[in-house]
């Protein structure tokens, strides 16, 4: 696991009512999160958030069921918009950008959604193509071939290249998305939920594969979750999404070390 780096990640003095703190990252960010504020209706979501992902890195950010990471990738992405607030990804502020111009973005930004989003009318090899083609790059249908090719065998699942979804199992399913995924060789990955509704097995291998990834490829990742034993695994750094502010942040280590009751809760 990559340690976080101290030019990503600068520290700051415990509050003396709070737990201990890590500061946002401030050079060299690939991400940069600024005061993200969302509300649907009288329910406010997002309250004054803020976050940075060091290049590399990967960020888990936690939370509770309901607390909602989920709302905050999709800010991240532009699939939802935040009311106010800076989100930078790669250096361009997301809200600000109109729907061509967050197409380009997406190009470059990998998004494994919880539910895989896999079209059940396709193929694998179908699905792998649909983003190469709804991205209109143009590619000869050899080259495209070798990169589907590429990006399974990067998951370990060549032979299911002319399967349907119906015949995968759940982390099969989930290994073809992050397949998917990776064929347009983002820099950044953000995962919601990688292991809900897998058994305990397939998680880790899931959870193992991420890292893998991000070893091999450099990404830099948010992934979302409140599975303790993918968070010990994927983290460089964790933060935690309560009240719809940043709680606290730090290394899993330091997490499962404090004494902070709304830190020890996940561990219950």
């Amino acid at each position: 696991m990559h340690a976080v780096r101290s030019d990503t990640v600068e520290k700051e003095g415990p509050a003396s009512d709070g737990p201990h703190t890590v500061g946002p990252a401030t050079d060299g960010s690939v991400i940069a999160i600024e005061h993200v504020f969302k509300r649907f209706g009288s329910n406010v979501v997002l309250n004054d958030f803020s976050l940075a992902v060091g290049k590399e890195e990967n960020v888990v950010v936690l939370g509770k069921s309901g607390s909602g990471k989920s709302v905050l990738i999709k800010c991240i992405i532009g699939l939802l918009r935040a009311e106010s607030g800076q989100i930078s990804v790669p250096g361009q502020n997301i809200p600000d950008l109109n729907h061509d111009e967050l197409d380009r973005i997406r190009a470059k930004v990998g998004f494994l959604f919880q539910s895989n989003a896999l079209y059940d009318s396709m193929t694998v090899r179908k699905n792998l193509e649909f983003p190469l083609r709804r991205h209109w790059i143009d590619l000869s249908q050899e080259k495209i071939d070798s990169m589907v090719t590429e990006a399974l065998g990067n998951v370990n699942l060549a032979h299911t290249v002319d399967m349907m979804p119906e015949e995968l199992s759940g982390g099969m399913s989930k290994r073809v998305a992050l397949a998917r995924t990776l064929i347009l060789k983002p820099d950044i990955i953000l995962y919601d939920e990688p292991t809900t509704g897998l058994d305990p097995v397939t998680a880790k291998e899931i959870s193992t594969l991420i890292v893998d990834i991000q070893r091999k490829f450099h990404t830099a990742s948010i992934i979302i979750s409140h599975d303790m034993h993918c968070v010990k695994l994927v983290s460089d750094r964790v933060a935690l999404l309560d009240g719809g502010k940043r709680y606290w942040q730090g290394k899993y280590e330091e997490m499962e070390a404090s004494n902070d009751q709304v830190l020890k809760q996940f561990f219950e």
